[in-house]
């Protein structure tokens, strides 16, 4: 069996960017995606017909890391089609359907499990995303709420609610209520947050203010919280979410709030990170963040190389933040910001680290 210079794991922009600069650096490599296409995570978290920016986080500055990775304001299902047909005209190396298992380290390189064969590597990199979602934390079953919005024409005729505060919250949100405004659906899309205040990128902000303007049909919860997920008495799932909370008698409160179809209902509460599989693999966490609020952050080295030489890590798989450990043994917390961008200028650093190595070992 071969032993490619490098492996890897996730055929998003940021594993994309990796294999391009492998092949111009001229190593060996193959990349593993678990899906059925490259960049299946934006295919599963972006709505249909989102656009997708070349946004630059604040403090870098352009060109774009790759310019063949870098989006132009077009379609979601426009940006994936270029993709495609980038890799399929450059022969990138993609086996498709293999999902991580194990990477065991051995004498002289890894043995790198997935579900259906394995793969020896002299480097490993780990380029896959933060997709475990975050539990809605209600009681009763809520496992039917969608996670994604499939197909917006399924909510035409009934008000709908999105759940979340974020960039993909709001993407839903511009994308159901464009639907329902061009077929002349007058029910609402209900945008609810457990908080006051929603965060969004100003392209995002931009793409919902016109969508308001062209006469949507959008409603604001802010401190919206689920509370329950119940069975009425026609047999329908619901989700329960309380919108209000007002102090009545003797220590009683008065809660109002929110029944919608649990079919009608979308949550981007966000997602966690692979903390779980970097322990598995035994690569060091740390405690970061302040008391009462820490969270287990991976260690990297400047080059992104983990706690094990040979495997490295990038991406959304590293945000929101990381640890840097400095050649003499500091820490030091560094925000990670998920963005295309951020994982595109990850993979090529990586592999050029790679590279850097691999020339002073020879």
């Amino acid at each position: 069996m071969d032993i490619y210079d490098v492996v890897i794991i996730g055929a998003g922009p940021g594993g994309l960017a990796c294999a391009i600069k492998a092949k111009e650096l001229g190593l060996s490599y193959v990349i593993l995606e678990k899906g059925t296409s490259v960049f299946q995570g934006i295919i599963d978290s972006y709505p249909m017909g989102k656009k997708v920016y070349p946004t630059i986080p604040k403090g870098e500055t352009p060109p774009f890391p790759d310019e063949d990775l870098e989006p132009s304001h077009e379609s979601v299902e426009e940006y994936v089609a270029k993709i495609n047909a980038y890799v399929e005209k450059h022969k990138i190396a993609i086996q498709l359907g293999e999902d991580l298992q194990d990477i065991v380290k051995e004498e002289k390189d890894f043995r790198v499990v997935t579900g259906q064969n394995y793969y020896r590597a002299s480097n490993v990199v780990l380029a896959f995303g933060r997709n475990i979602p975050v539990d809605l934390g209600v009681y009763g079953d809520a496992k039917t709420v969608a996670r994604r919005l499939d197909n917006p024409a399924d909510h035409i005729g009934a008000s709908a609610l999105v759940l979340g505060g974020g960039n993909s919250a709001a993407d839903i949100v511009a994308a159901l209520s464009k639907v329902k405004r061009t077929a002349d659906d007058d029910t609402p899309v209900y945008w609810a947050h457990r908080r006051e205040q929603f965060k969004v990128d100003k392209e995002v902000a931009r793409d919902l203010g016109e969508e308001i303007l062209l006469g949507g049909n959008i409603r604001i919860l802010q401190g919206a919280i689920p509370v329950i997920g119940d069975v009425d008495k026609d047999g329908v799932d619901r989700l329960l979410v309380g919108v209000r909370s007002v102090d009545y008698d003797d220590g009683m409160k008065l809660h109002e709030g929110m029944s919608f179809p649990m079919k009608h209902v979308i949550a981007c509460v966000g997602t966690r990170g692979p903390a779980p599989v970097f322990a598995r693999l035994g690569l060091r966490q740390e405690m970061v963040g302040k008391a009462g609020k820490e969270t287990k952050r991976i260690v990297l080295t400047p080059g992104f190389q983990t706690s094990i030489e040979g495997i490295y890590a990038i991406g959304a798989a590293i945000s929101p933040a990381y640890v840097v450990i400095q050649e003499d043994g500091t820490l030091e917390r560094q925000k990670h910001v998920d963005l295309i961008f951020t994982a595109v200028r990850d993979g090529v650093q990586a592999i050029e680290e790679i590279a850097r190595r691999k020339r002073s070992a020879s």
